[in-house]
């Protein structure tokens, strides 16, 4: 029996509405896509779902508390728990810029955790 998913694709402005499914010799049969980043984007949904992982990280001596972040490039969707674990324990010291690595290679994904707002260091209180 042949297992089938219906997704929208986002890897083009277009949206596609993408079905593919996997046959029984492990080929996969993909309709609805216009292009072939569609294909690919279809086949991946189906084989290891990647997504792009956002939250934020604690900031010591920051001017607020937290600086928000995001994974480049996506991260297996199956890791975001391991990878929280990890991001819940980081602390980063002030001043973070946009574009700052903060974890290189996550998880050993390639991925990088980056910096998407700026935090200053906080001012001293006299």
């Amino acid at each position: 029996m042949a297992e089938m998913i219906t997704i929208v694709c986002t890897n083009c402005p277009l949206g596609c509405r993408v079905s593919v499914e996997r046959e029984a010799d492990g080929s996969f049969k993909v309709s609805g896509n216009k292009c072939q980043r569609g294909y690919n984007f279809a086949v991946e949904e189906m084989t290891d779902p990647k997504r792009v992982l956002t939250t934020s990280v604690k900031v010591v001596d920051g001017e607020i508390p937290l600086v928000s972040v995001r994974t480049f490039p996506r991260i297996p969707k199956r890791l975001i728990p391991a990878a929280m674990g990890k991001i819940r324990k980081l602390r980063v010291r002030a001043p973070v810029r946009v574009g700052d690595v903060l974890v290189k290679d996550l998880l050993g994904t390639g991925a990088d955790l980056l910096a998407t707002r700026t935090v200053a260091k906080a001012k001293k209180k006299e």
